[in-house]
């Protein structure tokens, strides 16, 4: 589970992603120069990885964490299933 100062954190970054979209969209809309277009999208695209690390981060130092020093097989199991999928979804995104 998020904590409260890296949930503040998170959505903070989130907030300005959004500005960051409205800014890309209002590119678009007054037909600004693509390549001036192309690095914001880079901009919000790097920004929400760093969202994703962040998220990532705590899974691990709370949720694994705590499944890892437990008893219960199963659960790291479960766990380790889970960070294996989703690190195979995002090497297929690049």
């Amino acid at each position: 589970m998020i904590n409260q100062n890296q949930k503040k954190n998170v959505l903070n970054r989130l907030n300005k992603i959004e500005g960051q979209i409205r800014g890309v969209n209002r590119m678009i809309t007054e037909d600004r120069y693509c390549m001036d277009t192309l690095t914001q999208t880079r901009a919000v695209v790097s920004a929400i990885r760093k969202v994703e690390d962040l998220i990532m981060q705590q899974h691990l130092h709370t949720c694994v964490a705590v499944s890892m020093r437990s008893d219960n097989a199963e659960d790291k199991t479960e766990k380790i299933n889970e960070i294996m999928d989703i690190l195979s979804k995002f090497r297929q995104v690049g």
